[in-house]
């Protein structure tokens, strides 16, 4: 599915560099040419980035991807369940993702995978995952939840590391409560009016997210250690990625930016109703200094 298309820079092609060259007299010089490649290499060059539609995800894919359409590249992020992602990444389909939660969310695909991509780290530190519900329930811990507290776990899509181990934590800390499957932003709508009815409400809950900081609500705690409370998002890429396009390669292994960040261009998308490139462009303004470090590439 394609989400955006970003259109490419306007830079002076290859072939008008050595149609001048030629026309200055004398034989091609081979080694200019070279040198104009390298110079150019991000014109007309395809990038495609594949991203979960998670909010988080959203958020950051499309503030990468405006960044490599400033730097000339041609851009499509596309929307895939999570397996695909990675699918796609290892096989050499797509380009590379944003969105790899590690090291338990999505530790199975990291498993099949891993030896089949390139890892280049965090680009963001410090989220963490859990179920989470409102101030005014007055439970503290996944232990307080019983039939009585809340009749059912409203979670994301089949097949997420959150929701494996969302199914662990039902099985281990033994509750007799059920899990429901939705998306993210069918669990936050639903979040959305139970809050507004004060009404039970507990929901997988990811943190660097909007909703924290739009609702009153906090993470539960997880005595048996089930969820990790530390994790990173790090960015993968196709191997032979670095070879292809390297100033591609460079700018999405420089890619780091803090949670914060990442709120800012959620809470522009979910409540001032934003365009996704639209926040994204303004982050990215507003943060001049920071995205002319990832751009920062070696010629």
């Amino acid at each position: 599915m394609l989400y955006r298309h970003y259109g490419k820079k306007a830079l002076l092609p290859l072939s008008i560099t050595a149609l001048l060259l030629t026309a200055c007299g004398g034989e091609e010089d081979t080694s200019s040419e070279a040198d104009a490649s390298e110079i150019y290499e991000p014109n007309g060059a395809e990038i495609e980035l594949t991203y979960v539609a998670w909010e988080s995800e959203l958020a950051s894919t499309n503030v990468i991807g405006k960044v490599l359409a400033e730097a000339g590249y041609d851009v499509t992020l596309t929307v895939v369940e999570q397996a695909p992602m990675w699918a796609s990444v290892a096989s050499g389909g797509a380009d590379g993702f944003v969105g790899a939660w590690l090291p338990s969310d999505m530790e199975a695909e990291y498993e099949e995978y891993g030896d089949d991509v390139v890892d280049l780290g965090a680009n963001l530190e410090g989220n963490r995952t859990g179920l989470a519900a409102p101030n005014y329930m007055n439970i503290d811990s996944i232990e307080d939840l019983t039939p009585d507290v809340v009749g059912e776990i409203t979670g994301i899509d089949a097949g997420a590391g959150i929701m494996l181990s969302t199914e662990e934590v039902v099985e281990e800390y033994n509750l007799d409560i059920s899990v429901t499957t939705s998306s993210d932003a069918a669990m936050t709508a639903y979040l959305d009016t139970a809050i507004e009815n004060e009404e039970p409400v507990v929901v997988t809950g990811w943190q660097p997210h909007w909703k924290f900081n739009t609702y009153d609500i906090e993470f539960l705690d997880d005595p048996l250690g089930i969820y990790e409370e530390e994790e990173e998002i790090r960015t993968i890429v196709r191997e032979g990625l670095k070879e292809d396009h390297p100033h591609a390669y460079q700018i999405l292994d420089q890619f780091y930016w803090e949670p914060e960040d990442m709120n800012e261009v959620m809470l522009d998308i979910a409540e001032n109703e934003m365009e996704p490139d639209e926040a994204a462009q303004k982050w990215i303004d507003e943060n001049r200094d920071q995205v002319d470090e990832w751009l920062d590439i070696d010629e």
